[in-house]
């Protein structure tokens, strides 16, 4: 048995994955804990996993929502912005609040979000074993593939891989500072200095939530580098929630269902809400609007037509049942996936524009950039993905391929592999243990 340390950003789209992970650890045998800022105990309430906190000075109970909320304002470049400062504070605060935390606790290996860029450093400081996990899309950088926060198709052609590179030199000014705080933090716990961006990601073995067959191409990916797929329930349960989730099902009318869903980080936005309930007007289905916040009070929406707006629904589902979902591109693209689902792409700000690039690329999705949404737009791409069975049969093609990845077993295998064959040292300890 060994003890597994989990360090996550708060937001649900990442902590689900991240959980469901640690749970099907834990029924292996393991123990896990996740170290996390007060906030975060809430959300993983409902899971059976250990909660260590950490960062409360720089992070008390609310301080995670309030910044969400304010990210959920913003689109494209101020989006991408205003995370990356996020994670430039985390940055600060897991070098001073994490070693101490993990090493207390005893923690044998580390599973670290890719977005987490300080975990790595700490677990070398520590002398551990660590895995990076993608649970959001790859951001592991090559010229073959535009950078994450583009819209840019795939191109196998020269202009293509230098503009990927100018985007490339683009985000890594964008995120200097954060660079220049593990540099310098780096050098003072006197560890090798790492030459590349990419370098601080684990050279045991990397996990991906996307599909192989999701993303582009690629030509530079190491071989510890898994696609494992959604790192989902296997009863399609949402371990972390904001709070309980209800719904009447009863209120469906048995028209096709169209699903709309801006996450819990975007949902702020009503204006997008109010232009698919107009997008819909004509289309003989029903629409059922999740506006992601169970505070939010449907009855002060007046959205055109006669949508079913709810506060906080049972994601999953709503899912299963649709006959398309609208979307902002995040984790809700591999939940449709997951479920051979089409959808409607609508990508506000982050990594959510290259979701959006390969959700098309596969023919599962038609796409609204924001800055081209207007009725006429939406509601010529709604009708698309709604008559034409192509984009279901994509979608069901690739929900056959993800079942058969093997998605949070597969995960767990990889982790207990590394446990097993790539770390001596824990070897050693494990034997102790045990």
């Amino acid at each position: 048995m060994a003890h597994i340390g989990i360090l996550c950003p708060g937001a649900i789209g990442h902590l689900n994955p991240m959980c469901n992970l640690g749970d099907e650890l834990l029924r292996r045998g393991h123990k896990v804990t996740l170290f996390g800022v007060p906030d975060v105990e809430k959300k993983i309430s409902q899971s059976n996993l250990g909660f260590y906190e950490i960062g409360a000075s720089d992070f008390p109970i609310g301080s995670i929502d309030k910044m969400y909320a304010q990210l959920g304002q913003l689109t494209g470049l101020q989006g991408l912005k205003f995370a990356i400062q996020f994670f430039e504070k985390e940055a600060k605060m897991l070098f001073r609040d994490a070693p101490t935390a993990i090493r207390n606790n005893g923690i044998d290996l580390l599973l670290i979000d890719q977005v987490t860029t300080a975990g790595g450093t700490v677990a070398d400081y520590l002398n551990l074993p660590f895995i990076t996990v993608c649970n959001a899309l790859p951001i592991n950088r090559e010229p073959n593939i535009p950078p994450y926060f583009t819209h840019w198709k795939y191109k196998n052609i020269w202009w293509a891989k230098l503009r990927n590179q100018v985007g490339n030199i683009l985000i890594n000014y964008l995120t200097r500072d954060i660079w220049d705080i593990l540099v310098q933090q780096r050098e003072k716990w006197h560890l090798t200095p790492l030459l590349k961006r990419d370098d601080a990601y684990s050279q045991i073995a990397q996990i991906a939530q996307l599909p192989q067959e999701l993303d582009f191409p690629r030509k530079q990916i190491v071989p510890w580098f898994h696609y494992v797929g959604p790192l989902k329930n296997p009863l399609d349960i949402e371990t972390v929630s904001l709070e309980q989730q209800s719904f009447s099902f009863e209120e469906l009318n048995g028209k096709p269902l169209i699903y709309a869903n801006l996450g819990t980080l975007q949902s702020h936005n009503w204006e997008v809400f109010r232009r698919i309930a107009e997008a819909c007007l004509d289309i003989d289905a029903q629409l059922v609007i999740s506006l992601g916040n169970p505070k939010a009070d449907p009855s002060k929406t007046n959205f055109p037509g006669n949508p079913l707006v709810v506060p906080f629904p049972p994601h999953q589902q709503l899912i299963n049942r649709s006959h398309l979902v609208i979307t902002h591109a995040g984790s809700t693209a591999l939940s449709c996936l997951s479920s051979g689902i089409p959808m409607v792409a609508i990508p506000i700000t982050t990594d959510q524009p290259g979701m959006a690039a390969r959700l098309a690329q596969i023919g599962v999705a038609e796409v609204v950039p924001l800055a081209k949404l207007n009725n006429l737009n939406l509601k010529t791409a709604i009708k698309r993905v709604f008559e034409e069975p192509t984009y279901r049969n994509n979608a069901v093609r690739l929900r056959s391929a993800i079942q058969e990845v093997g998605g949070v077993n597969y995960g767990a295998d990889v982790v207990e592999q590394a446990i097993n064959t790539k770390s001596p040292v824990l070897n050693s300890r494990l034997q102790i243990l045990c």
